[in-house]
């Protein structure tokens, strides 16, 4: 058990885009049941096995031993996605199709990931997309179609996509004045866009704003920043569920 935990991926971040879409679209639906559970479950371990799958491709294009530490991980998670997905692409073959969507976007990732490049702007906004799909799949095995459920999923996307420039320009970027000022811009359009969507989203894409625009520059720790970004996250789940 020691050791599946250390198998766990670190990004903390990544845990709440996994996680907020797919309960958005599980309970925005009018009939959340087992398959959610099983779906959820299947969701988490295939995003566990192509970490593993991607850094295992990333150290052995540089010829680097350590990537064999990521082989087995990739393998166990990769077959318990298998062993949970599997049946429910038997029972919901729609699922199969979803999946094929989400492909591109993962290639996207891999390439990053083998280049040594995942900080980049394009590899994180191109995982954002097939997560905050993942709020549609979910809703959709509940019985909610997209004509409902865009709306929402598109929310999500303008939230998720903004924390990839934002991040940066509390860590990585943060002394770049033009990270900033794109990131500002973004939260800007990123809340008017929202407010059409539903007034209520007005809330908490105003808050995002005010973050984007205040926080960078202020020395915050790491773990102060993910903590922030989790209270915005768990505000858009409410804001949604209560939108919607």
């Amino acid at each position: 058990m020691t050791q599946v935990r250390k198998w766990i991926p670190d990004q903390h971040g990544a845990w709440a885009m996994l996680a907020v879409p797919f309960l958005a679209g599980t309970f925005l639906a009018p009939r959340p049941g087992w398959a959610h559970a099983a779906l959820f479950a299947a969701w988490l371990l295939g995003y566990v096995a192509v970490f593993h799958a991607q850094q295992w491709l990333r150290l052995r294009a540089r010829g680097l031993r350590s990537a064999r530490r990521h082989a087995r991980p990739a393998v166990v998670f990769g077959a318990a996605f298998a062993v949970t997905g599997v049946p429910l692409a038997v029972l919901y073959p729609w699922l199969a199709a979803a999946a094929l969507l989400a492909a591109p976007f993962v290639a996207v990732n891999t390439y990053h990931a083998r280049r040594g490049r995942e900080r980049a702007l394009v590899n994180g906004l191109a995982a954002v997309v097939p997560a905050c799909g993942m709020l549609m799949v979910a809703a959709g095995l509940g019985g909610l179609g997209p004509a409902r459920s865009w709306e929402p999923a598109v929310a999500c996307l303008l939230y998720f996509a903004g924390t990839v420039p934002y991040v940066k320009t509390m860590i990585r970027e943060r002394n770049s004045r033009a990270y900033r000022v794109g990131s500002v811009t973004y939260h800007a359009l990123a809340l008017a866009a929202a407010a059409c969507l539903s007034p209520w989203l007005a809330l908490p894409f105003t808050a995002y704003l005010a973050r984007a625009a205040a926080l960078p520059g202020r020395g915050l720790r790491v773990p102060l920043v993910g903590a922030v970004e989790l209270a915005c996250a768990t505000a858009l789940l409410a804001t949604l569920l209560l939108a919607f």
